[in-house]
């Protein structure tokens, strides 16, 4: 199975391209970390919902993404949509610095072990304004640990820019029992 980590900033494309890299006919769960807290919100997932084939699953799960993931069944792959908003739901929520980086943890290793393709969505908040406040900080530095780990725990990372995909990481090729090492 593979793995792919797509990074980014706001309205780059990221989700377009975590769609567009599964076949329309594949069977994907479609994990949704977003709840609809106001009216932006609600259109912002409407939209993102009619971009997606009619048959494929949403599961929504704003907080334990590692352990809904691990129990998914029956699928051709799995996207994550989006770490960004995972992370700032449990930072809302209270969850401890630890508590969240063991989450993200958690997530690598299901990751590694998921056997189905699993693509994770997430935004680049390190190169925008410095927050001016401690939630903000405290918040850029979570994702951005968090995004170093599942970025290194994922086969392939891209980069999406202006809604073109910068390749970052790339999986090793496979090699047959029968091929000889160089």
């Amino acid at each position: 199975m593979s793995s792919l980590f797509i990074l980014g900033g706001a309205r780059s494309g990221k989700s377009r391209h975590a769609i567009a890299a599964h076949p329309r006919r594949a069977r994907v769960a479609f994990v949704a970390t977003a709840h609809a807290g106001d009216g932006d919100m609600a259109a912002r997932i409407a939209r993102h919902r009619a971009e997606r084939p009619a048959h494929w699953t949403t599961v929504e799960e704003p907080f334990d993404v590692p352990a809904r993931l691990a129990t998914l069944r029956g699928i051709d792959a799995a996207i994550v949509d989006c770490v960004t908003v995972w992370i700032a739901n449990r930072v809302l929520r209270g969850d401890a610095d630890d508590a969240i980086l063991a989450g993200g943890e958690a997530l690598a290793k299901v990751v590694s072990d998921a056997p189905f393709d699993v693509t994770l969505v997430s935004n680049e908040v390190g190169e925008g304004v410095h927050p001016e406040t401690a939630v903000g900080l405290r918040f850029r530095d979570l994702l951005g640990i968090v995004n170093q780990r599942l970025a290194a725990a994922c086969d392939g990372a891209v980069l999406m820019v202006a809604g073109l995909p910068l390749t970052l990481k790339t999986p090793p090729p496979v090699r047959h029992v029968d091929q000889q090492a160089p």
